[in-house]
């Protein structure tokens, strides 16, 4: 127990410790969807169903820019965790030095090319022509805002990594507090439509971005040094590679989104229902489903720093107590939200949109469908998590990408090409419980391993 008495992730009980990282992450985590989600209120309200798959669109778009923020995020963190578990703290200043570039060059590279190929992402994404310059104009004005939105996103698991979880969740409160002020403003009261919603976006995450910027000079467990911002190929491929798997889990988000949004459109315009009408439903679902989904996210890379400490210091029988208390919160977490979306379609729809009973339908259906097999989503997350934090990030990829990779993109395109816009949700659960056996055999399998080494 030595190697842990210097750090209260070595020493502290583990439910206190993930209560105080996990809490602050998942409040930052919701904040952040909730950009998008008073956008699509406001604009539900104002411009109506083609407003709000308008703007459904442009969410591959966020989904990117998270997956690059949190790879170089999740992975600058996973890296500084070990380092000082190690007590290398001239590795881990290093570490945020690349990181810090890293996060720069990848949010001016994507908004560059949102600017430049508005049209083409937004066809890519799955606009129908009837939402297609909505959607562009969209768009581009959140690609302004796209490095101030990333560095908050990589920032937040920085910060966290240095004990500091509810300074993120602070700055997050701020911008989305600035948002939530100025979407009526701008909608309303300007009657701007989805450029008033787009520019209040930007504004709040301008102001979250820049607040987690000014933490740099007030690190506790590092101390920021100009020399260490000059690239390194070792120390951006260890950032990389631990941060991988946090790319490809929110890629493979971005094309499930880009898939299930052209098969609503294309699956939705042979029923009743239509391609916008679909494609909002979906949207919506997608909204909802992103607090729920940021549950599970805040919780598992709560422990991140945790595990990745006492994995450092070879205290392995807290990084297993981890797991333990983690996966238990996730179950009930998961059951939760499961009767939520079971019951609370029709509710969760009207938030957005009201007196379209077409509408409010397909919106019941689609929750149910889609979401059936949620009560077993959270085991997959917090075992990704865990690999990534114990640096075994082959076997976190693996993990992060079964749900949607592997299993839900296949089996949607499958199932609807077989029985149209209903199989295309019903491949949802099929892939959340394969995706939970997958996990379950994994973290078995890993920690008999740890019995045969004499680790705990």
């Amino acid at each position: 127990m030595e190697a842990g008495k210097g750090n209260v992730l070595g020493t502290e009980k583990i439910g206190k410790l993930l209560m105080q990282f996990s809490v602050p992450t998942v409040m930052t985590l919701i904040v952040n969807c909730l950009y998008n989600i008073v956008d699509q209120i406001f604009v539900g309200r104002a411009v109506g169903i083609d407003g709000v798959a308008a703007t459904n669109v442009a969410f591959p778009m966020f989904t990117i820019s998270a997956a690059l923020a949190l790879m170089v995020g999740d992975g600058c963190a996973a890296n500084m965790s070990l380092c000082l578990g190690r007590k290398e703290r001239q590795e881990a200043e290093k570490t945020f030095g690349n990181a810090f570039v890293l996060l720069l060059l990848a949010g001016a590279l994507l908004a560059g090319a949102i600017l430049i190929g508005g049209p083409f992402f937004a066809r890519l994404f799955g606009a129908s022509e009837a939402v297609l310059e909505m959607s562009v104009v969209y768009m581009r004005i959140l690609a302004l805002g796209l490095p101030f939105q990333m560095a908050n996103m990589a920032f937040t698991a920085i910060i966290r990594s240095d004990g500091n979880p509810k300074y993120t969740m602070r700055s997050m409160m701020i911008g989305a507090g600035i948002n939530l002020v100025l979407d009526p403003v701008f909608i309303f009261g300007l009657d701007m439509g989805v450029t008033g919603a787009a520019i209040a976006t930007i504004l709040g995450q301008m102001t979250a971005g820049l607040i987690c910027i000014a933490y740099i000079p007030r690190f506790e467990q590092i101390t920021f040094h100009r020399q260490y911002l000059r690239l390194s190929g070792r120390i951006c491929g260890r950032i990389l590679s631990l941060g991988f798997p946090s790319f490809c889990m929110q890629t493979a988000t971005a094309l499930t989104q880009i898939v299930m949004n052209n098969l609503m459109r294309d699956c939705g315009a042979a029923t009743r229902y239509g391609s916008e009408i679909a494609l909002s439903c979906y949207g919506i679902m997608m909204k909802i489903y992103q607090i729920a989904h940021a549950m599970f996210v805040g919780v598992s890379s709560g422990t991140q720093p945790i595990n990745g400490y006492n994995y450092g210091a070879k205290q392995y029988g807290r990084v297993k107590q981890t797991f333990r208390i983690a996966i238990g919160v996730s179950f009930l977490i998961s059951f939760v939200w499961f009767g939520i979306f079971q019951l609370g379609g029709g509710w969760l729809s009207g938030l957005f949109v009201k007196n379209e009973p077409l509408y409010e339908e397909f919106a019941v259906r689609c929750f149910r469908i889609y979401m059936l097999g949620f009560f077993v989503y959270g085991l997959p997350q917090v075992t990704a998590s865990f690999f990534q934090a114990i640096g075994k990030p082959a076997k976190s990829l693996l993990v992060a990408l079964s749900r949607q990779m592997i299993f839900l993109i296949p089996l949607s395109l499958l199932f609807a090409e077989r029985y149209g816009l209903t199989g295309a949700l019903a491949a949802a659960p099929v892939a959340d419980v394969l995706a939970c056996i997958l996990a379950a055999a994994m973290i078995t399998l890993e920690f008999r391993f740890w019995r045969k080494k004499g680790m705990v």
